[in-house]
């Protein structure tokens, strides 16, 4: 037993031993896998140092350089030249100097109030606009413990407990700021609280424009040499539009966001998100919005240096230039007429309501508007002030009456209820539970020309009631279907009544669509009673009949230029003339239609004398009933009487059409019937001075 123990201790002692040498084998061999990794890991870093330090060094050091550098772009570049149609400039640029403040990061407000008093002395700023709230919250920020004190302690608890805001708090100081603790500013402090309110005006860290009218040389160049110790404070070469032919048409030329607003806030989403800056210079209306992306100049680059120097590494360039369709001659003189003759009307009878007008002139062949114009007048202390209207020509629709019965005619010979040279009696239609509806006169026997000649009422009323599926009787009941109101709408749309022109400004207006379709609104309809139109889609409703029946797309910039290169030799953009549809119907018909508005301008016709006979000239007169709300209480309490023009000429090959609207020439509340030709005089004389500069 003794031996079996002694041996089993032994053999212990040899497996431990064993064991202990295979662990230690084991040992060494992993050290040393391990070691020959590093080894080979050391022999591949060294090889990739090695061709990083040596062989791709240049490669890495140009990286380096292009990592280290900050490129920074400089204020927003002038904007593009517009020229009208001969090239004669309506807009340019002119240089200003500015004088600026961009807030660093980490500045506080006691540090921008001192930058206030410093930049007080050494410019002038008038204090006319500091307003007292401005004013106000200046104290507040200059006497921050002070200001605390004015807030009560059942109010701190209130913001504690949410049921006061920060801002609210806020609001509170300013409100209780006595007039004695200000009384104590002198002229120095009102400057410097001016220039503080500018300092913190807008997007936090957008540039501010302290100064950018009258900025003296003196004081330019006091900045200039100073900007290291105003911290943020710079200055610069800015520009502002210029307009060598001053007011014409320039409403919807359009406006440019100044250098201190920048981009304004309601358009903010659509300029970022097509990367611009919010302290960019932007068109914010008509041409100039529509147009921004042409327009807009290239800015200026500059590389940052560690110590904060820029150096200028690209130069900015001006956008490009922009030739619209418009004659700034045309346009001028068209401007004066309707001013004189709006001033003139309202010496005249029954022109209480009465106050604007618009005119079109374009070419119907391709949709240029040669002059594009509308005017309104105000009574201000006994005398007669005018300013433009331009844009109601967008936005204002009107009841335009015959002037439409053109279209009217094409849904008649479409159906197959109008026949060419159909004769009908013009008689008062009665139609049950109604008052009789009735021609301006008694017209007598017509057909479809003279109808149009004479611009008979009943003459539509039938074919309204036909396309409606109903034979006429006296003092019938009459319900019109969806069907035919839809019939003649779809009719009207396809001259571009009812629907959008697709002109290149923004704010187009539909019109107003009627919603019931009681029986006799139909027969209102067919002779412009109903539904509205705007000065524009009544444009290209002329142009549609002018040219045979394509509703061509009006427009206003004709080309774009490069602005780097001679002027009007890099062509960047042409438009073309964009017919959006032709008319669906027979030439036949439209021949008759363009035969009736021929007649409309002869002898005898409604539009006789709007425009010169000796230009073989076509087109149609409207008169309407139009109500309005005179007193803005919201409720319609007038009637008034609305004049429309549509024409061309030649009348066998237009190469010009004329729009002229005046609404509510005439109210009848007294007992004189008379009515202002002033739509008649407008007309006349804008085809007159066309034709004077184009023949």
């Amino acid at each position: 037993m003794h031996y079996m123990k002694k041996q089993f201790r032994k053999n212990r002692s040899f497996y431990s031993s064993r064991k202990y040498q295979d662990i230690k084998v084991i040992i060494e061999k992993r050290y040393n896998l391990l070691i020959g990794l590093i080894a080979i890991f050391i022999f591949i870093l060294l090889i990739g140092l090695f061709r990083i330090q040596v062989m791709e060094y240049s490669v890495y050091a140009i990286k380096l350089e292009e990592l280290s550098r900050k490129i920074v772009e400089g204020s927003t570049a002038p904007r593009g030249r517009i020229y009208d149609r001969n090239h004669k400039l309506i807009v340019d640029n002119e240089p200003t100097k500015i004088i600026y403040y961009k807030k660093e990061n980490g500045v506080s407000i006691e540090e921008e109030i001192a930058l206030s008093y410093q930049l007080a002395d050494l410019i002038f700023v008038a204090t006319n606009k500091l307003s007292n709230k401005n004013l106000r919250t200046f104290w507040v920020k200059q006497h921050p413990v002070e200001a605390k004190k004015k807030i009560k302690d059942s109010e701190w608890q209130s913001l504690e407990e949410r049921k006061l805001t920060g801002t609210e708090i806020e609001n509170f100081k300013i409100e209780r700021v006595t007039e004695e603790e200000l009384s104590v500013y002198q002229e120095r402090d009102l400057k410097a609280a001016y220039i503080y309110t500018l300092m913190n005006k807008g997007y936090s860290y957008s540039e501010k424009i302290i100064k950018s009218e009258e900025v003296t040389d003196e004081e330019y160049a006091l900045i200039a040499a100073n900007v290291n110790q105003l911290k943020g404070v710079d200055v610069k070469l800015d520009w502002n539009r210029s307009y060598p032919y001053g007011d014409t048409f320039r409403t919807l030329l359009g406006s440019v966001s100044s250098s201190e607003n920048g981009i304004p806030a309601e358009l903010k989403d659509y300029y970022v998100d097509k990367g611009y800056q919010l302290d960019d210079r932007v068109g914010i209306s008509y041409l100039e919005y529509q147009y921004d992306e042409y327009l807009k100049g290239t800015k200026d680059q500059y590389e940052v240096a560690y110590n904060g120097n820029k150096t200028l590494i690209q130069e900015g360039t001006r956008g490009n230039d922009l030739v619209l369709t418009i004659d700034i001659e045309l346009q001028r003189q068209i401007e004066a007429i309707i001013t004189e003759e709006i001033i003139k009307a309202k010496q005249e009878p029954n022109t209480e309501y009465y106050n604007h007008s618009f005119v079109i002139v374009s070419n119907p062949n391709t949709g240029e508007i040669l002059a594009m114009a509308g005017k309104q007048v105000v009574s201000k202390n006994g005398e007669y002030v005018v300013y433009d209207y331009a844009p109601g020509i967008l936005t204002s629709p009107v009841v335009v009456g015959s002037v439409i019965k053109g279209a009217s005619h094409i849904v008649g010979y479409n159906t197959g209820v109008l026949q060419i040279g159909e004769g009908r009696y013009d008689t008062c239609v009665k139609l049950k539970g109604a008052p009789e509806k009735c021609s301006w006169k008694p017209l007598g026997y017509l057909n479809d020309i003279t109808a149009l000649k004479h611009s008979s009422n009943t003459y539509q009323f039938y074919t309204a009631m036909k396309v409606a599926g109903v034979s006429y009787f006296y003092d019938m009941p009459f319900q019109a279907s969806s069907e035919a109101f839809s019939t003649y709408r779809n009719t009207f749309a396809q001259f571009g009544l009812g629907v959008k022109t697709e002109i290149d400004l923004p704010l187009e207006s539909l019109g107003y669509k009627g919603k019931s379709e009681v029986g006799g609104l139909l027969l209102d309809f067919s002779i412009g009673q109903y539904d509205t139109y705007t000065p524009i889609q009544l444009c290209q409703y002329g142009m549609t009949i002018a040219n045979g029946g394509k509703r061509i797309q009006p427009y206003l910039v004709s080309q774009v230029y490069d602005s780097k290169e001679a002027p009007f030799t890099k062509l960047l953009y042409e438009k073309q003339t964009n017919i959006l549809n032709t008319v669906d119907t027979k030439p036949e018909y439209l021949e008759r239609v363009k035969m009736g508005f021929q007649e409309v301008l002869n002898y005898g016709g409604t539009g006789s004398g709007y425009i010169d006979r000796k230009f073989n000239p076509a087109g149609k007169t409207g008169t309407s009933q139009s109500f309005i709300d005179t007193d803005a209480d919201g409720a319609i309490d007038k009637e008034t009487i609305t004049n429309t023009f549509v024409g061309y000429a030649p009348a066998d090959n237009p190469v010009v059409s004329f729009t002229v609207i005046s609404p509510n020439i005439y109210y009848s509340e007294n007992e004189s019937s008379y009515q202002t030709y002033v739509n008649r005089r407008i007309s006349k004389r804008v085809s007159d001075i066309y034709f004077q500069l184009y023949s």
